[in-house]
């Protein structure tokens, strides 16, 4: 087991602050940050929440302490792990299942509005993870919110992306730890995969060994895809077996204390053939061509341009899907993309997972290069840095 980093709770109170003073700048009178299990980033930024079948929300003021708000049966779990002190619990945050509760007092978010405000005006409302908001909660909301009058709910997801974007020292530190365990990990499932196992199979080497090196989960579903069918860009593991001869790519992701990692790479069973090296060779010079280039003061878009022009140069341009690089941090996959139509500079202490997807629809094979690195000002740290090479596994 490695040692494991944290996030301080002063760091905590800190992120409140740095989008207090955007509210303050912007004219909102509330942000609520929201997410689910799946996607608990907003939530778990600023509270270390992360919910299970229930949702949540830290409901912040331009002044004062949040409010974690959760479903009605996570309360001891929540102030187990919360940051924030006050927690309270709302039918609107309930499993999806629509338990009734009855006979439980529970408060709502106009209590919580009450709680924060006082009898003061609403005008502004915005919300942190909109895109991820369930239609029961986003209906109590608007209805709370018709109290104070024509109040629209509006996207705010940019308030809190603004300032997680650029990482912090300790947000590094346990983006490294998250970093070492998975490459450890994948270390592990090369020493012990075998023609014969299903991609399922080769997924649960994985888990264990990630959890045995101090994991508290995995960033995502773990991805072994193995011969036809890798071409899927976002996928799960199937009851496939793997054959001598097929082209392999595992993806794997560790997380510490909230934050992501993730390594990807293809497998050959056996000799390589010329097609698998051309296909491999092309993604590994892709991604290297791009770590190259990522530098503060260095226009996104120009990344991604560059991307494009070299992979069509190398042969491959039909094989892309999407921009070479996405945020990553409190999710594998976060904001900011790099992309062609981006329209800001590369910044100090940004992090990427530089995520070269090539696949084909006609041959229905695909490869994922992927490594996770954080921009300076003369270059890239790489976090993960696996060996780039040809990996052929006896059979």
């Amino acid at each position: 087991m490695i040692n494991i980093p944290s996030i301080p709770n002063e760091e905590y109170k800190e992120r409140v602050k740095k989008v207090q003073k955007t509210m303050k700048e912007e004219g909102y009178d509330l942000i609520l940050a929201y997410g689910n299990e799946a996607e608990p980033q907003f939530v778990r930024y600023f509270s270390n929440y992360w919910p299970s079948f229930e949702t949540a929300g830290v409901l912040i003021a331009k002044e004062g302490d949040p409010i974690l708000l959760i479903g009605p049966e996570s309360y001891t779990y929540a102030s187990d792990r919360s940051k924030i002190s006050e927690i309270c619990r709302l039918k609107a945050f309930r499993e999806s299942s629509e338990p009734e509760y009855p006979g439980e007092k529970l408060d709502t978010f106009n209590t919580v509005f009450e709680k924060l405000l006082g009898k003061k005006e609403i005008k502004r409302f915005g919300v942190a993870g909109l895109p991820l908001m369930t239609i029961g909660v986003y209906e109590a909301l608007r209805e709370a919110l018709d109290i104070y009058g024509e109040v629209k709910i509006e996207k705010a997801d940019y308030v809190v992306n603004n300032i997680r974007m650029r990482k912090t020292e300790n947000e590094l530190n346990c983006m490294r730890a998250a970093a070492e365990i998975t490459a450890k990990t994948f270390d592990y499932v090369l020493e012990n995969i075998r023609v014969g196992m299903t991609e399922q199979q080769v997924a649960g080497l994985a888990l264990g060994k990630m959890h045995e090196l101090g994991a508290e989960r995995e960033s995502y579903p773990v991805w072994v895809l193995t011969g036809k069918g890798s071409n899927q860009a976002i996928s799960r593991p199937r009851n496939k077996k793997i054959e001598k001869g097929d082209m392999t790519f595992i993806q794997i992701g560790a997380r510490v204390d909230g934050y992501a990692s993730s390594i990807g790479r293809p497998v050959v069973f056996g000799k390589a053939t010329d097609e698998q090296k051309s296909l491999i060779e092309t993604g590994y010079k892709a991604q290297e061509a791009v770590i190259n280039m990522l530098k503060a003061g260095v226009p996104a878009c120009e990344v991604a341009k560059a991307h494009v022009k070299n992979v069509t140069e190398m042969g491959y341009g039909d094989w892309l899907l999407y921009g070479p690089c996405h945020g990553n941090g409190t999710m594998e996959g976060e904001a900011p993309w790099i992309e062609t139509n981006s329209d800001y500079l590369l910044e100090e202490n940004m992090t990427f997972c530089v995520d070269i997807f090539l696949g084909s629809k006609e041959k229905e094979i695909g490869l994922r290069m992927e490594d996770v690195v954080c921009v300076k000002k003369d270059g890239a740290e790489n976090l993960t840095n696996y060996p780039r090479k040809l990996f052929e596994i006896d059979c």
